[in-house]
C-alpha cells in the first residue's frame, strides 16, 4: 500500500474518532488466504491469545499477524477461517456442557448459525486503522450504544435500508464482527460474549461494530452530512 492510501486510512480513522467521540482506535483486520501474502514488514505475534484479545492489542497500537497456532481458541480460529470448527462446537456438546443451552440440539442449531469463513485462511493481520500499513478487509469499532446508534444512523443514511443486527452472545468479536460482515458484505452490531468481556476487557457499557472497509468512507461522509443537518 502506498503512502497516499496510508494517509487516507489515517484521515478516515481520525475523522470517525472525532465525529463519534471515540477514545479507542477502530481496528483494521486483514484476512490472508493461503494463496495470499502477509503484508511486508509485519511480524507474527508471540504467544497464544484469543482473537478478541488481539483486537484489544491493536486498539492499543500494536501491529502484527496471527496464524492458527497463535489463536488460543480453536473455535475463534474456526470462525475466522484459520481452521475447521471443532467437533464439540459443531455438535453443540461444548456449549451445552457449559450450561448455556437447555438442550444439545438447541446449542447445535444456534452455534451452526454463527457466521464462519469457509475458506481456510493463512493468517489474520491486526492494526489500528489510523496506522494500518495495509488495506483492511474488516474494520472493528468498539464503542458505547449511543456511538453505535450514530454509526447505524450513518449506515442507514447511506444504504437506505434498515440495520439488521445478528448475534447470539457467543463468538461475538470473531463470528459476529468479522466473519459475518466478511461473508454478507453488510455491517453488524453485536453485544459481546462472556469470553470477550472476561478476557479482552470489553466493558459492560461497550458494544462491537464490524463492517467492511469500503463502508468506512461512506460512514464518515454520512456522519459529516448528518452533523451539518443537525446544525441547520
Amino acid at each position: 500500500m502506498d503512502r497516499h492510501e496510508v494517509d487516507v486510512y489515517n484521515k478516515l480513522s481520525l475523522k470517525i474518532k472525532d465525529q463519534l467521540g471515540l477514545d479507542k482506535s477502530p481496528v483494521a483486520i486483514k484476512l490472508v488466504s493461503n494463496n495470499g501474502n502477509i503484508p511486508e514488514g509485519i511480524s507474527k505475534i508471540e504467544g497464544n491469545f484469543r482473537h478478541c484479545e488481539m483486537v484489544q492489542k491493536a486498539l492499543q497500537g500494536e501491529i502484527f499477524y496471527s496464524t492458527a497456532k497463535e489463536q488460543q481458541l480453536c473455535n475463534g480460529a474456526g470462525a475466522l477461517g484459520l481452521t475447521e470448527p471443532s467437533a464439540g462446537l459443531k455438535s453443540g456438546e461444548m456449549h451445552y456442557s457449559m450450561g448455556k443451552f437447555s438442550s444439545k440440539e438447541s446449542a447445535k442449531r444456534t452455534v451452526n448459525a454463527i457466521p464462519k469463513i469457509e475458506n481456510i485462511m493463512k493468517a489474520v493481520v491486526y492494526a489500528p486503522l489510523e496506522t494500518t500499513p495495509y488495506a483492511p478487509d474488516i474494520v472493528i469499532i468498539i464503542c458505547n450504544p449511543q456511538q453505535a446508534m450514530r454509526l447505524s444512523q450513518s449506515m442507514v443514511y447511506t444504504l437506505n435500508d434498515r440495520f439488521v443486527a445478528d448475534f447470539a452472545g457467543i463468538q461475538s468479536v470473531c463470528g459476529d464482527a468479522v466473519a459475518g460482515p466478511y461473508n454478507t458484505k453488510r455491517p453488524n452490531i453485536t453485544l459481546g460474549c462472556d469470553a470477550s468481556r472476561k478476557f479482552a476487557d470489553i466493558k459492560p457499557y461497550e458494544v462491537i461494530v464490524g463492517m467492511n472497509s469500503e463502508d468506512i468512507g461512506f460512514v464518515v461522509n454520512a456522519l459529516d452530512e448528518l452533523n451539518e443537518i443537525k446544525k441547520s
